[in-house]
């Protein structure tokens, strides 16, 4: 992968590694030397808890470790990288789970999203634009938000999707805060955008997740990208 293979600027090293500070991760891949190349970069490798090829490696230790973030490509030595999110999210799910897809097909996205993972990148768009996906998905899953790119949302082709997947009862402006939150904003970015106060925001936060019966933002905007809500 791009990422692995370049070391990453200094600047966007170093705010890589001002995000991922404090926080534990597991990374698993197919390819051993991707694995190690990866893991071996300075903001990964200061908080690595473990570094695997298999899905039954990561979901033992699960037990007994919730990791903060759980790198995951498609492909594994062994297993699935789409279960193993699926499974991760069952058994702590507070842990930001990020896919690294190489399969750019409809089924594969719908397949990532609807396992529960917070963000997904194709690998072959890695380090293509700005500082690249990965820097893109760090910036707003760590803080919160989701991060499926644009061209991921292209080929999971939500848009058509039937607005009945979501509740009745979500009035206009919580229509409108779910909305914002699929391209991973923060409450002071919807606010900005929707010239209310950072306050109101965070009141529609918690109505639109009551009233989808889901754990968290993130998990409410990805029920939204689900029914072709994303920006």
């Amino acid at each position: 992968m791009e990422f692995a293979r370049q070391p990453l600027r200094g600047e966007v090293c170093a705010e890589a590694t001002a995000l991922l500070q404090g926080t534990q991760a597991i990374v698993c891949m197919a390819d051993p030397l991707t694995l190690g190349a990866f893991s071996l970069l300075p903001p990964i490798s200061e908080g690595l808890i473990g570094a695997y090829t298999t899905e039954e490696e990561v979901v033992e230790i699960t037990k007994s470790c919730c990791p903060d973030l759980l790198f995951v490509t498609e492909d594994l030595e062994e297993g699935c990288g789409i279960s193993l999110v699926r499974k991760t999210k069952l058994a702590c799910p507070d842990t930001i789970c990020l896919v690294f897809l190489r399969t750019e097909t409809k089924s594969m996205v719908h397949h990532c999203i609807e396992a529960g993972a917070e963000g997904a990148m194709f690998v072959s768009s890695l380090g293509g634009r700005g500082d690249g996906d990965f820097m893109g998905a760090l910036r707003k899953t760590l803080h919160g938000g989701i991060y499926y790119p644009r061209d991921v949302l292209k080929a999971a082709d939500f848009a058509n999707n039937p607005q009945h997947l979501l509740p009745s009862d979500l009035t206009k402006k919580e229509s409108e805060v779910l909305s914002c939150l699929t391209s991973g904003s923060t409450n002071k970015e919807i606010a900005e955008r929707l010239f209310v106060s950072v306050e109101t925001v965070k009141s529609h936060v918690s109505a639109v997740i009551g009233k989808l019966g889901v754990r968290n933002r993130q998990a409410a905007a990805v029920v939204a990208i689900q029914a072709g809500m994303a920006m």
